[in-house]
C-alpha cells in the first residue's frame, strides 16, 4: 500500500489560531466510542493560505475538516456543493470530501447551539423571545436553525447596526415562513427584555466588557455565551449577578462536532457523555 494513502481516514480542524482547539480531543473520543477508524489533527493555516492547505488535505486523502475562525467564509466559497444552511449563512464549519476530491460544505454550528440549549440545558426555544448579540459569521451560522425552532421573536443587535440589518434581511423569508418576528436593533439603544440572550461576539475574548445592558435580562433568562472557559467567564458572571442563568458554549462545541462526525461517518456519537467528560477534563486542568 502506498504510504500516501492513510490506513485510517484523515480529518482535521483548520484555523488561525487553532492551538486552543478541543476538537481533536472530542473527535478522538467520538471515534473510540463508535469504533470508527479516523485520525483527527489541528492545522494552523496562514491567513492567506486556506485554499492551498485545503488542497494539501485533499492530496493526502483527507475525507473532511472542521473550519474555525477566520476561514468559515472561505470554506463556503471553496466547496463544489453547499447545504441550504451554508447558502443561507454564507459560512461553513464542516467540509465533507468524497473519493474524487469534491467538497461539500455544511454548517453545523446552529444545530449544535439548538441541541445544547434544548437538550442539554432543557430550555425550549419555541415561543420564546431571543436576543442575538453580534452579526458576524458566528451569528449568521446559528440564526437559521434558531428560526426553525419557531421562537416568538428574534432580535439581532450589533455594534454596527447595518450588519445586524443585513443579517435580518438575509433571513427575512425564513422568518416569515416560520412566523417569527425578526428585527434588528441598535446595540447602543437596545430596548426590551428576553427569555434567551445569546452572545455571538468575541467581546469577552477581547476584554471589551459586556456588549448589552442588564435590562435585557428577565429573571431566570438563559444567558448563553458561545465562548467557553475563561473567555466566557465575564459574561456568565454578569448574567448570574443579574438573576439570569449563565451557560457557556462548550455544549455547542461538542454538539456541532457530533453533527460533523455524523455527516462524515454516518454514525451519531454519544455527545452527552463526551460533553460531561470534557467538562471534567477542563475542571481538572483548571485545578492543576
Amino acid at each position: 500500500m502506498p504510504s500516501s494513502i492513510p490506513s485510517t481516514d484523515l480529518y482535521c480542524v483548520f484555523g488561525n489560531p487553532v492551538a486552543h482547539s478541543r476538537s481533536p480531543w472530542i473527535h478522538a473520543r467520538f471515534a473510540q466510542l463508535t469504533q470508527q477508524p479516523i485520525v483527527y489533527a489541528r492545522r494552523l493555516v496562514p491567513l492567506s493560505g486556506f485554499t492551498q492547505d485545503l488542497q494539501c488535505l485533499i492530496d493526502q486523502g483527507g475525507r473532511g475538516c472542521n473550519i474555525t475562525v477566520p476561514f468559515k467564509l472561505d470554506a463556503a466559497q471553496a466547496a463544489h456543493s453547499r447545504s441550504p444552511r451554508v447558502e443561507l449563512a454564507g459560512a461553513a464549519n464542516t467540509l465533507v470530501i468524497d473519493a474524487q476530491g469534491r467538497i461539500h460544505a455544511d454548517n453545523t454550528d446552529g444545530l449544535g447551539l439548538v441541541a445544547d440549549i434544548t437538550r442539554n440545558a432543557g430550555v425550549a426555544i419555541t415561543g420564546k423571545d431571543i436576543l442575538l448579540i453580534g452579526a458576524g459569521g458566528a451569528a449568521a451560522g446559528v440564526l437559521g436553525p434558531m428560526l426553525e425552532q419557531k421562537p416568538r421573536s428574534i432580535t439581532v443587535c450589533n455594534r454596527t447596526f447595518s450588519k445586524a440589518q443585513a443579517l435580518v434581511d438575509q433571513h427575512a423569508d425564513l422568518a416569515q415562513t416560520q412566523k417569527v418576528a425578526l428585527l434588528a436593533q441598535e446595540q447602543q439603544a437596545l430596548e426590551g427584555d428576553f427569555d434567551i440572550i445569546i452572545n455571538a461576539t468575541a467581546a469577552s475574548l477581547q476584554g471589551t466588557g459586556i456588549p448589552v445592558p442588564a435590562s435585557v435580562l428577565r429573571a431566570g433568562s438563559l444567558a448563553y455565551d458561545m465562548m467557553y472557559g475563561p473567555a466566557a467567564a465575564a459574561f456568565l458572571q454578569w448574567a448570574q449577578a443579574h438573576g439570569a442563568v449563565g451557560r457557556d458554549g462548550l455544549g455547542m462545541l461538542v454538539e456541532q462536532a457530533a453533527e460533523s462526525f455524523a455527516l462524515w461517518r454516518g454514525v451519531r456519537p454519544p455527545s452527552g457523555q463526551v460533553l460531561q467528560e470534557l467538562r471534567e477534563v477542563l475542571a481538572q486542568e483548571a485545578h492543576a
